[in-house]
């Protein structure tokens, strides 16, 4: 796979600038990669603010995931040979999460490490950073949208491919057992219920010995 330095070097042409940012709302895992690209949406990006009449606000989401989408897009252009995304697979989805990795800044540590399945680690390790599995999860969800918002069949969508599920539980629980942190969802408590009987209102009427009374 080649470098990220080769990656921007192979686009030196092109002049409009993408920027990626995995998971924008986590400061720990945020990841920030400048390439260079060549489509229209990465262009009206990035030159002036556009008037208001023809501004469209879009959410934070459509945001993230059109940027993603476009990174995407050039990282299937440079590809070693370049690759269409009409035969991209699992396969390929796979090789650009591996490729991420290099730009994480999540520390996982190995199991040699002291500090292996440590919350808090209480000095620094030459452990390897990596994308946090979050990010990752997150990344391939919006991808995984927009591949469909795109005209592709969900049938043939490579980021809902068995292998790239697979590959993230994978990460999940490896980086679970060397971070020494849980992402199990937390259940939410419900409302205790009262018990029944006290839904059951009672008898509004006088009882059978009170009109028994009152007949004497």
């Amino acid at each position: 796979m080649d470098s990220f330095q080769e990656f921007e070097s192979s686009s030196k042409a092109e002049t409009s600038l993408v920027n990626i940012n995995l998971n924008p709302t986590d400061t720990t895992t945020n990841n920030n990669i400048n390439t260079t690209g060549n489509s229209s949406s990465s262009s009206a990006s990035s030159s002036s603010p556009s008037s208001p009449s023809t501004h469209q606000t879009l959410s934070r989401y459509e945001n993230q995931k059109r940027r993603d989408w476009n990174t995407f897009g050039q990282y299937l252009r440079n590809h070693r040979p370049p690759l269409s995304l009409a035969r991209c697979s699992g396969a390929h989805v796979l090789e650009f999460l591996r490729y991420l990795d290099q730009f994480g800044k999540t520390k996982v540590h190995t199991q040699l490490c002291p500090f292996f399945g440590h919350p808090s680690p209480p000095a620094p390790c030459p452990c390897p950073l990596r994308q946090a599995w979050g990010s990752l999860d997150a990344l391939i969800g919006r991808l995984r949208a927009a591949f469909e918002e795109h005209g592709g069949k969900p049938e043939a969508n490579p980021f809902g491919a068995r292998a790239v599920r697979l590959y993230l539980r994978e990460v999940r629980d490896s980086q679970s057992k060397a971070r020494g942190v849980s992402y199990e969802k937390k259940k939410r408590k419900r409302p205790p219920q009262p018990p029944a009987a006290a839904l059951q209102q009672p008898p509004t009427g006088p009882g059978p010995a009170a009109s028994g009374a009152s007949g004497q």
